[in-house]
């Protein structure tokens, strides 16, 4: 009988010590696929606001929301003809981008950037530079940026920008306590 029970109490040790592994880690992951001015704002805005909190941030930028990271002073050497015609169609960096809704051509645009400044909410500009500095963690998707023709030299200079692929974000996803879609 004794041995019995602590065979019972060894598999049950095994079992928690592998519940505690398994538990998601305080970490948030982010897809940011739009490339609309208001949705890139609340993913940013999350994005800071959890950091703030303590929690671990993890971004995965993919098909549009790729534009927002091209610095608009930088230019991508040796593009073919349909990379040249995306690089000339969508916008060059956060301060191009369009509101998803009643954009107005440009006025609600406008029109939303002057009630921040006047409501002293942060620019897109601003809470990038921001998220940049509390350490939230901007992985750039690679086949997004070989579809769009976008090239790493034209990317911003952020202190935490990988390039990856869709496994690396899963595997963030994975061990995340939340998971969002942006």
């Amino acid at each position: 009988m004794p041995n019995e029970i602590e065979a019972q109490v060894a598999e049950l040790e095994k079992k928690i010590k592998l519940l505690q592994k398994n538990q998601p880690k305080d970490q948030i992951s982010i897809i940011a696929f739009s490339g609309d001015l208001d949705k890139m704002l609340a993913a940013m805005i999350i994005a800071t606001g959890a950091r703030a909190m303590d929690t671990e941030v993890k971004m995965f930028f993919t098909f549009w929301a790729t534009a927002m990271l091209r610095d608009p002073k930088k230019t991508g050497k040796g593009k073919d003809l349909m990379s040249k015609m995306f690089g000339f169609m969508l916008p060059k960096g956060s301060s191009k981008l369009k509101l998803s809704k009643m954009n107005m051509c440009g006025m609600g645009t406008s029109m939303l950037k002057v009630l921040m400044k006047k409501k002293r909410v942060s620019s897109l500009e601003e809470l990038l530079a921001i998220a940049g500095e509390l350490g939230v963690e901007i992985n750039v998707c690679e086949m997004s940026m070989d579809l769009m023709g976008f090239k790493r030299e034209e990317m911003l200079d952020y202190p935490n920008l990988k390039y990856v692929g869709v496994g690396s974000y899963l595997a963030d996803a994975d061990e995340s306590r939340i998971q969002l879609f942006i």
